[in-house]
């Protein structure tokens, strides 16, 4: 599945050209805060397998203004990089890789 182009970002890691989204609205789970903050990653020419990575903060734009930090460039660029050493192949067409950052995420009680 590609990612929209409208809201991507473009960014080069190692020589590859990638582009990256994320949400602009929370989903539901995402806004009451129950599920953290996901962003996909895909090849920008010829995309194929998308890498989803789910973070351990909650989305930055969730409805109990829990404080969240912004996804970097240099976040996307770890994750990339994290996906590919643990066998990401994104010029392959499949199903999604799913990449979970290392920090637990805590939903409010």
């Amino acid at each position: 599945m590609a990612l929209v182009k409208k809201g991507s970002r473009r960014i080069t890691i190692d020589g590859d050209t990638y582009r990256w989204r994320l949400r602009g609205r929370p989903t539901y789970d995402q806004g009451l805060c129950c599920s953290p903050l996901t962003y996909a990653v895909e090849l920008a020419e010829q995309p194929g397998a998308t890498l989803v990575v789910t973070t351990s903060q909650p989305h930055p734009s969730n409805w109990f203004e829990r404080p969240a930090a912004p996804v970097l460039p240099s976040d996307v660029a770890h994750a990339t990089r994290l996906a590919r050493a643990e066998g990401w192949t994104p010029e392959n067409p499949g199903s999604p890789f799913h990449l979970t950052q290392p920090d637990a995420f805590v939903p409010p009680p």
